[in-house]
């Protein structure tokens, strides 16, 4: 699996989860697993993402993210797994 952790903070407001999800269904990246929830007024989402039958690379996903979190005034953040993985290890 080639599985990716992608964040996304900011302001809650309808349709963040609907605008991510649409995009990466549209480049076959799949939806793994989620997890979202507001904090004080803070919307925050992370996401584990496959990209084994997607053909874009985790640098196009991410410069791709980052234009639609600016348009919903999100921060999106992307990285490998294994990334994730090493800085989170105790």
């Amino acid at each position: 699996m080639n599985n990716a952790i992608i964040t996304v903070v900011g302001s809650d407001q309808v349709g963040i989860i609907a605008r991510v999800s649409a995009y990466l269904s549209e480049k076959k990246v799949n939806i793994v697993d989620i997890t979202q929830t507001i904090l004080s007024g803070n919307f925050v989402m992370m996401m584990m993402v496959d990209l084994s039958q997607s053909a874009i690379t985790i640098a196009d996903l991410r410069t791709d993210m980052n234009k639609v979190g600016e348009s919903m005034g999100v921060e999106i953040n992307i990285m490998h797994e294994r990334v994730f993985g090493a800085m989170h290890r105790v």
